[in-house]
């Protein structure tokens, strides 16, 4: 049977958009929407004791029909431009793309595995510093015992000597750790590939922004874990320095779900969502400020969104619209988040 043809639709020129905070039309989300990219999507496959995920081609799928332009996806157990690969091939109307994390799972920082990834077909758009299993992370991470939290490196041995010791960590000073000197060096050569702290510490986000200009690569994101840890004078100094900032619909709707476990371990669940255990909780108001406080023009805002127990990633930028637009951003300041700036971190020409 013949694949039926499917026509993008073409976003409507700002100059339609323009209108006041108070006179405003129902249908200004779905507008915007169309040529959004999200830019940190989860789809399967995952652990067995996650909860479900859409898979990479119903999340296409779904962005697709909302008129979005493209989708990343992000694998933390395997090789998300892979998968982007794959969709691709069948999901007409969408690009998607993929990067690949540097988590434990795959030998944490190896340049092999690395250099793997940005060989794949399809491409790879991102190399990451990890997720879950960063060191700042993955020390932090807790389990319950009697109703409070205990980091999981404090109440298990076999955690500390065997998770940690592999965990990815920036070296905040000279020398550059071999490794890490082929990894950047890698990237460098890729223009079209853009470095993502990853769930760093924000002294090792910093020191990442640092590395790149040594080494002559172009584009970063500090991601949303950091960029919620770092102070605003930070996040001013990492912008005035060209990197993109995150922020992710996850950190602010559904906050307390459980989103990604990463162990395979039982005992390692971390159970951290259950208690107010981080003391930097971001409300959207917060964020609305420290936005407007960096400046849009510096922002890349996504949704962190692909399980089941949250909106689809498209409902959850269509959410994320909607509120900003409640907030008084303006179309222009949204497009520039959900649209051009993504469309700059990942190599597209500018947005439609």
């Amino acid at each position: 049977m013949e694949q039926e043809l499917f026509i993008p639709q073409t976003p409507k020129p700002l100059s339609e958009l323009n209108e006041t905070f108070s006179h405003r039309q129902m249908e200004l989300p779905d507008q915007l929407l169309v040529g959004a990219i999200d830019s940190h999507v989860h789809a399967g496959p995952v652990l067995g004791s996650n909860p479900g995920h859409l898979d990479p081609i119903q999340a296409a799928i779904d962005a697709r029909d909302a008129g979005m332009r493209s989708l990343v996806y992000y694998d933390v157990f395997g090789w998300a431009s892979g998968t982007a690969w794959m969709v691709n091939r069948h999901v007409p109307g969408i690009t998607t793309f993929g990067g690949y994390l540097m988590n434990s799972c795959h030998g944490g920082m190896n340049p092999r595995a690395v250099r793997t990834a940005l060989n794949l077909e399809g491409g790879c758009r991102f190399i990451s510093f990890g997720s879950h299993c960063t060191y700042y992370s993955a020390s932090r991470e807790a389990t319950l015992i009697d109703g409070k939290p205990v980091p999981l490196k404090d109440a298990y041995p076999k955690f500390r000597q065997e998770e940690l010791s592999r965990a990815v960590c920036i070296p905040l000073e000279d020398p550059i750790p071999p490794q890490l000197d082929e990894i950047l060096s890698m990237v460098a050569e890729k223009p079209e590939v853009y470095l993502n702290t990853g769930h760093v510490s924000p002294q090792e986000s910093v020191r990442v922004v640092e590395l790149a200009k040594r080494y002559g690569i172009k584009k970063v994101l500090i991601a949303h874990p950091a960029r919620r840890a770092m102070t605003i004078q930070q996040q001013k100094w990492a912008a005035s320095q060209g990197a993109f900032l995150e922020g992710c619909a996850g950190d602010l709707f559904f906050p307390d779900t459980p989103h990604t476990h990463y162990y395979v371990e039982p005992e390692y669940m971390d159970r951290t969502c259950e208690l107010d255990y981080y003391t930097q909780v971001e409300t959207f108001t917060h964020w609305m400020r420290v936005i407007r406080e960096v400046g849009p023009e510096h922002f890349v805002l996504a949704t962190d969104y692909g399980i089941r127990s949250s909106p689809t990633p498209a409902q959850g930028m269509r959410l994320l619209i909607s509120m900003l637009l409640d907030y008084e951003f303006t179309p222009e300041q949204i497009r520039q988040m959900t649209a051009l700036n993504p469309a700059c971190l990942i190599g597209l020409p500018d947005a439609q």
